[in-house]
């Protein structure tokens, strides 16, 4: 059995601030905090390249861990370092892996990490891997029209690592994904820019995922009262809260944390896992959500090692 043994994360230390932006968007105070939530952005330098925010990560979490153990490292980005080759070779270099270690990208988005959990331990598990990383990094930077109001003020940078090995502190008991392509356009970069139907993104976010997430509690017969933590891809404080609401939930068990480095797209869920690996107790149940672009979404139950 493979499980989350560690998080690594790192956020941008460059901010942009949105309230500095409040007269060329037409946007007061109420909107920032309470609708968008960012009051400010993480981004990324020039230098600092997707592989680079990724290493910044793995310092976190590098005196833990044998790197000549390593026998299997997965990258979800969309925005790699170079088209070809996968930046996961690039990663594969610069930590000085083994030859023997099995090195890919997933080139998803807001659920990205949900399914890469679900791509790295099947794989693994599927090959006898014993110890793998799982990084996110998607430094939307590079992709801003900063004078676009539905994405210049929801997109920050950042990464994360995850390791996996039978030494876990939370294994994941099930998934539950979902695809809409026909909504596709919803979240589209084309010519190395970014645009998105803000209205059309929140609808998709506020019916389609309660239902799945009923669903899936259905399903994996686990009754809403069971879940100790709802982890959700941070869109928005919006779209946290709408979904919070809908599905009846109590505010402390529905974190919001982004207020000060944005969208983090697939790096938001473990950006907010780090700080429950860092508590000495375990959740019995932590309901993980990414929904995002494609139009995508996945969902994960975590259970803490007793």
């Amino acid at each position: 059995m493979l499980g989350i043994s560690d998080i690594g994360t790192y956020i941008c230390s460059d901010k942009i601030s949105n309230f500095d932006r409040k007269t060329d968007f037409d946007i007061n105070d109420e909107f920032i905090k309470e609708k968008i939530g960012f009051q400010s952005l993480s981004k990324s330098s020039d230098e600092e390249k997707t592989s680079t925010l990724c290493l910044k990560a793995f310092e976190k979490i590098k005196h833990k861990i044998d790197l000549s153990n390593i026998d299997c490292l997965v990258l979800i980005s969309q925005n790699p370092d170079v088209k070809i080759p996968h930046t996961s070779a690039i990663l594969h270099n610069k930590l000085n892996l083994s030859k023997n270690c099995a090195c890919f990208d997933v080139g998803l988005g807001c659920s990205g990490y949900v399914y890469g959990l679900s791509i790295i331990l099947s794989f693994m598990q599927n090959n006898n891997l014993k110890h793998g990383l799982l990084f996110t990094c998607d430094p939307y930077r590079k992709i801003i029209d900063n004078n676009d109001k539905n994405t210049s003020l929801l997109f920050g940078d950042g990464a994360s690592v995850s390791y996996i090995s039978k030494d876990y502190k939370y294994k994941i008991k099930s998934f539950k994904f979902g695809t809409d392509g026909s909504k596709y356009t919803s979240i589209l970069c084309e010519k190395d820019i970014l645009s998105m139907n803000g209205r059309g993104v929140f609808e998709f976010s506020a019916t389609t995922i309660p239902k799945h997430i009923m669903d899936f509690l259905q399903e994996e017969q686990i009754n809403l009262n069971n879940i100790d933590r709802f982890i959700f891809h941070q869109g928005s404080k919006y779209i946290v809260d709408t979904l919070r609401q809908r599905l009846k939930l109590d505010e402390e068990k529905v974190p919001f944390d982004a207020n000060f480095y944005g969208n983090t797209v697939s790096s938001s869920i473990p950006i907010l896992l780090e700080n429950e690996f860092q508590k000495e107790k375990c959740y019995n149940n932590i309901l993980i959500s990414g929904f995002g672009t494609g139009l995508s979404w996945a969902s994960a139950i975590l259970q803490g090692k007793k």
